[in-house]
């Protein structure tokens, strides 16, 4: 059985949930998100907020039966709190600046990268080395974090580079002079 499948979302004031035919759809105050659920996966709305069961025994409804109840957890959070990331620019040289729905960064290369904003998220930047990453849906948040940290990660010697605000770097040792 699984422990996190198991147990009900709640749903917090001012979210509504509807539940359809395959899919729960979520309102709240920072907008609207649907996530779509398996044939194999049961939803039903009771007292104490959203329960999640499964209606067979097989090993891949079972291992979708507590990712479900997580995404769904994500989706009632995400339309009442929203999620966020922040991610910091260390380097000389390096910053960031929004132009529009582009976000520019210059990152030590020949070139400024222009990186398009998709849309759902709010990108903010902080003094051209804080940039802040938020949204409604939990993965497109991390996945665009992800993405703009992957432009150019920390490299442990001098510690430029583009890394999450709470990730820390262990530094090498540079070559010793002899």
């Amino acid at each position: 059985m699984s422990r996190i499948g198991v147990q009900p979302v709640s749903i917090p004031d001012g979210v509504t949930v509807t539940i359809g035919q395959g899919s729960v759809t979520a309102k709240g105050p920072k907008g609207e998100n649907a996530l779509s659920i398996p044939e194999s996966i049961s939803v039903e709305q009771g007292e104490s907020g959203i329960c999640v069961s499964r209606l067979d025994e097989e090993k891949t409804v079972r291992a979708l039966h507590g990712t479900i109840r997580s995404l769904l957890a994500n989706l009632v959070e995400g339309v009442s709190k929203g999620f966020e990331r922040h991610l910091l620019i260390e380097g000389v040289g390096y910053r960031a600046a929004l132009q529009g729905k582009e976000l520019v960064l210059s990152l030590g290369f020949s070139h400024p990268i222009h990186y398009q904003i998709p849309d759902g998220i709010e990108v903010k930047v902080d003094g051209q080395t804080a940039v802040g990453v938020t949204g409604i849906d939990k993965q497109q948040v991390g996945l665009v974090a992800a993405r703009i940290r992957a432009f150019s990660p920390v490299e442990p010697y001098k510690g430029k580079g583009v890394r999450y605000r709470d990730e820390q770097v262990r530094r090498k040792v540079g070559k010793a002079v002899a």
